[in-house]
């Protein structure tokens, strides 16, 4: 038993053996296959909560997403985001020759062949993904699409001993280390909450002998936090927009109104005009240049080119809704689209050809290039008043 990997704990009455993996190591599926086997453990916890063990257990579960509500409750970056996640994931696996997460199902299927109780232990992606970005400022949020994107030419590089450098960092973590370090909502969100997370899941799984098999990048994390109160409720709360959040919601809007208003009366009609000409402009071409760069249907451009100057001075609404709805209703995805999602998602041209995917980008491209429309815009209204 390889101690390096393996790391023994108790807690009250419990026995617990911690398994440390890299998710894209055949060893680390041997290694767990080998400790089940030999321990016969009660339970088995795994890194992997509702949703994800559905994504690997279910198939077919792409095929039961609805994009339509997805959209309307503002979901399509987190399920960009986790897509992107299992892009890297199939990509460093395809070259290496492996399935990934293969040391997860192996734990899943041991644990049944063993007649060991099966545990989750890992946070919801989607409420991990959503105290991520709710944390996030709108730079910040740039920087990582930007880094998730430009991070994915690094995967031809990756040779089978770098895989020992994964066992040692979050796979999220490994692609944004350049960057990482200017983004801490990541770190904290991403890696300190779940090890804490993982910590509470794993003290209380039932039975008195458990093995737990969790990426090699959180043990330190659970050895730290092993004897350390910790608030689970907390951990589930995604966080209250801020008042600066607030403030970009409403006092934007009410900023971009008040500053046109103020044009019309101290700087004449001519001026006044001037300055919605600039917010339509502005607003118009970066959305429909976001929308354009992921590849949107024509009608979807014009639709976030017309949308944008009006949503963004609506607090309800955003421009990447209403561009990711009416691509849905012009190309609404199919059967095969939802079935080709993990072929597609292996490689970055993937994304863009999928049309479930390219509906995704779509929404998050347009919003952002709106956002962006709405910065630009102001010092070019406000040189009217120069």
């Amino acid at each position: 038993m390889n101690t390096s990997e393996v790391t023994r704990l108790s807690y009250e009455n419990k026995k617990i053996i911690l398994i440390g993996t890299a998710h894209v190591s055949r060893q680390s599926a041997e290694l767990v296959k080998n400790i089940i086997e030999e321990v016969k453990p009660d339970t088995v916890c795994v890194e992997l909560c509702q949703s994800r063990y559905e994504t690997i257990t279910k198939k077919k579960k792409w095929q039961e997403t609805d994009l339509l509500m997805v959209i309307r409750e503002k979901k399509a970056f987190l399920l960009l985001s986790n897509l992107m996640l299992s892009y890297f994931q199939k990509r460093i696996g395809k070259k290496l020759g492996i399935t990934p997460g293969e040391e997860m199902m192996q734990a899943i299927a041991s644990a049944k062949t063993v007649g060991a109780g099966l545990h989750l232990a890992d946070r919801d992606i989607r409420i991990t993904l959503s105290r991520t970005w709710h944390m996030m400022r709108l730079w910040t949020k740039i920087k990582l699409l930007a880094g998730l994107v430009t991070s994915a030419g690094d995967i031809g590089a990756i040779q089978e001993e770098d895989v020992e450098e994964l066992k040692n960092k979050d796979m999220l973590t490994f692609f944004l280390s350049e960057i990482g370090e200017s983004l801490p909502e990541i770190k904290r969100t991403l890696i300190d909450e779940r090890d804490e997370y993982l910590t509470y899941k794993i003290r209380n799984a039932p039975g008195e002998k458990v093995v737990a098999v969790v990426g090699a990048g959180h043990v330190p994390g659970i050895q730290t936090h092993w004897e350390k109160p910790i608030d689970i409720n907390q951990l589930e709360k995604i966080p209250p927009k801020g008042k600066l959040s607030l403030f970009f919601k409403w006092g934007i809007p009410v900023l971009i109104i008040g500053i046109i208003v103020s044009g019309f009366f101290m700087a004449g009609s001519t001026a006044g005009t001037d300055m919605i000409k600039w917010w339509i402009l502005a607003n118009a071409v970066l959305a429909g240049l976001g929308a354009g760069l992921a590849l949107a249907h024509p009608l979807t451009v014009l639709s976030a080119v017309v949308a944008s100057p009006i949503t963004s001075l609506n607090p309800m609404i955003a421009a990447g809704w209403v561009a990711g709805m009416v691509e849905v209703f012009l190309g609404k995805p199919k059967v095969m689209d939802f079935e080709r999602l993990p072929e597609d998602i292996s490689s970055l041209k993937g994304f863009w050809r999928n049309k479930v995917t390219r509906i995704l980008l779509v929404v998050v491209f347009t919003n952002l290039g709106s956002s962006l429309g709405a910065f630009v815009a102001i010092p070019l209204m406000m040189r009217v008043f120069g």
